[in-house]
């Protein structure tokens, strides 16, 4: 429960995760609906699939990219195309951060075993955008072969 009584990080996480996506998309959708075309690409995390102690909160500000995304999506029209990439563990800067300095450590010693890099995620969105019109890549789940 440590982490879900850190109002400051909380904050942090919703105001980026959430009121961000949602500002991203208000100031992109008129324009995407005015030239009848676009393609929104979201960030979740496979946090929004499997919950694991103490990222209850970052858990529940990817699972509402989720359904964010998908409501979007079902609103969005039939011109636009919406895809949500969900990365599992990937060696980013953020690994760790925030945490004590033994669960910091901890998570840098996984991130180095088994993280996967930036640049296959980074693949994933080139394999969505890439998709000729018509045809949407609604979800990519990417993650290390090693991750449960």
């Amino acid at each position: 429960m440590g982490r879900l009584l850190r109002q400051d990080d909380w904050d942090a996480m919703v105001a980026t995760h959430i009121t961000g996506l949602l500002n991203g998309i208000g100031a992109a959708l008129p324009l995407f609906r005015r030239q009848r075309s676009g393609q929104f690409v979201n960030i979740a995390s496979t946090a929004a699939y499997v919950v694991k102690s103490p990222q209850a909160v970052y858990a529940a500000t990817k699972t509402a990219v989720k359904v964010l995304t998908e409501g979007l999506r079902q609103e969005s029209g039939p011109d636009l195309r919406v895809t949500l990439v969900s990365p599992g563990f990937t060696n980013t800067e953020g690994v760790g951060k925030g945490a004590s300095p033994e669960a910091a450590a901890a998570a840098a010693r996984q991130r180095d075993e088994m993280a996967i890099p930036p640049s296959a995620i980074a693949s994933a969105i080139g394999y969505a955008i890439e998709q000729p019109a018509g045809v949407d890549v609604s979800e990519v789940v990417v993650r290390p072969t090693a991750q449960a």
